[in-house]
């Protein structure tokens, strides 16, 4: 077993607990480490794949097929780990297995509490994720003093213990709000959100500050002497330009030595240079793209995550910023839409805002913009094109109208009985196979792919020979031939669509090619 950072969160959330957690990650790797995280959610549901946008942001898929929290987004994007359903634990998922267990008889007629049979449970499962690692990063969700977070929090103090002191330390996530009346920064809520930790049996290790600016000498001084860590312990993370700027700052700060001493590991200097390779591009470059993406949760950007990075990944490739045009589907704003160079058209589910993204389609056909469609944008592109070119009137996904005359989007046959909402999901990574002669084949530069999908319908076959006669490329399918994954206008500049979700497989040091190519045809628009 490997050692352990568990990294907590206090004051208020939406910190940068998870860009915190991955960048610590990106300096261990840079150190020679071999690193995995995880993430630790509270809430009672078994996963996110149910909730709202709303409620919870993006919903990140992984390699094996669960849906899991944003911030293992974050975690692959700046690390090499890879993903999978046990790098996401939810209270939830806790909770089922422990009422499964007592079901069952496990527990053999004890009383079944959640000192130890819960905070247990929750020590099994981050084990499960450390075989061969030499450090694991833990993140908590939420922050200290959350009800539904104590058995958490109990959770890893105990494991800390266990583990001994060279094997685990404790990182605290914490705010230091400016008071511009004043002309202050304040410490006060830190101090409030140690003390919290402390009194529950935790000591932080190094506390990382967040802040609209640098830390002071004298600030640091203060949250080290009030919260019982050394001044050096004290990291400033202010408010950066880029969150990939975040790794060399925390270098900068001293946090990878910090780590090193803690945890009794060998100091290397972190290697570094391909995140200061991206930052110089992002903050140098003189070219510029606007991208319109047209989505009904545009004025909440965390449920378009992936999506944000990715476009700045593939901008990075071409030299380019990526400035990104919001546009509500359920209210087209076609004066934003002559401004851009490229559309895209995300996944999403529900009938809301869907004629703003056909018309959107629309327009990016007919006017030769360099148009991306994925999951239920490709879904939309086969409508669109099948009522305004072919001439199907009323034609339709199931999922909006189930009496269309014309379902180009449907269920397949074999989950049409199926009436639990994870039952119908085509969750996780699957092949695809690209034709020769398309653009597909010609962006990936070989023949199979591995994508990774979140969607319940697909386009129907009945209508497959009647799109390819009208200018359709079907230009990836399942290995058996029966699923469409990439459909593409062979006249058109550059007009794809993909059932599968691209942006979770983008880095910035790696970006995913069929991002690298729309920003490319964008530029040249």
């Amino acid at each position: 077993m490997g050692k352990f950072i568990f990294v907590t969160g206090g004051v208020l959330s939406s910190l940068g607990k998870g860009v915190t957690s991955a960048s610590i990650g990106a300096i261990l790797e840079g150190m020679g480490y071999d690193i995995t995280l995880q993430k630790l959610d509270p809430y009672l549901n078994v996963d996110p794949g149910t909730m709202s946008p709303y409620q919870h942001g993006e919903v990140y898929v992984t390699e094996d097929g669960a849906e899991t929290d944003l911030d293992l987004g974050h975690y692959e994007r700046f690390t090499n780990a890879v993903m999978t359903r046990d790098n996401n634990v939810t209270a939830g998922k806790v909770y089922f297995n422990v009422i499964t267990r007592e079901r069952r008889g496990d527990y053999l007629g004890a009383t079944v509490q959640v000192i130890p049979h819960i905070t247990e449970e929750i020590k099994e499962l981050i084990k499960r994720v450390s075989d061969n690692k030499d450090v694991v990063i833990v993140e908590v969700g939420g922050t200290v003093g959350d009800i539904e977070g104590l058995p958490f929090l109990e959770a890893i103090r105990q494991l800390s213990l266990e583990l001994g002191r060279r094997n685990s330390m404790f990182i605290h996530v914490t705010y230091v709000p400016y008071i511009k009346t004043a002309g202050e920064l304040k410490t006060k809520p830190t101090q409030h959100s140690v003390k919290e930790l402390r009194a529950i049996g935790i000591q932080p290790d190094a506390i990382i500050c967040r802040a609209d600016r640098d830390l002071p000498k004298g600030i640091k001084g203060k949250i080290a002497l009030f919260s019982n860590v050394e001044e050096s312990a004290v990291i400033s993370a202010p408010d950066l330009e880029y969150i990939y700027e975040l790794p060399t700052k925390f270098k900068e700060e001293g946090l990878d030595r910090l780590i090193a001493e803690r945890l009794e590991l060998e100091f290397r200097d972190a290697n570094l240079s391909k995140w200061k390779k991206v930052v110089n591009v992002l903050k140098t470059t003189q070219r510029e793209v606007n991208i319109a993406v047209i989505g009904k949760y545009v004025e909440l950007k965390d449920a378009y995550k992936s999506i944000m990075e990715a476009l700045t990944h593939g901008g990075v490739a071409n030299g380019s910023k990526v400035n990104i045009i919001w546009i509500s589907s359920e209210n087209l704003n076609l004066d934003k839409l002559r401004d851009a160079e490229g559309i895209l058209i995300p996944g999403g589910f529900g009938e809301r805002g869907i004629r703003g993204k056909m018309e959107a389609l629309r327009i990016g056909r007919e006017s030769d913009i360099p148009t991306f469609g994925i999951c239920l944008g490709m879904q939309l592109m086969a409508v669109e094109f099948a009522r305004n070119v072919i001439g199907l009137e009323n034609a339709n996904s199931t999922e909006f109208d189930p009496d269309t005359p014309y379902p180009v989007i449907d269920l397949m046959e074999e989950q049409k009985n199926i009436h639990n909402l994870g039952g119908t999901m085509r969750l996780g990574a699957y092949p695809c196979m690209l034709q020769e002669g398309t653009k597909a084949r010609e962006i990936y530069g070989k023949e199979v792919i591995y994508e990774r999908h979140r969607h319940r319908y697909e386009f129907n076959n009945s209508f497959r020979k009647l799109f390819e006669e009208n200018g359709v490329r079907f230009s990836g399918l399942s290995p058996d031939g029966n699923l469409v994954e990439i459909m593409e206008l062979s006249d058109h500049r550059w007009y794809i669509g993909c059932q599968f979700h691209p942006e979770f497989k983008s880095k910035p040091f790696d970006p995913h090619p069929l991002f690298v190519s729309f920003i490319k045809a964008a530029l040249k628009k």
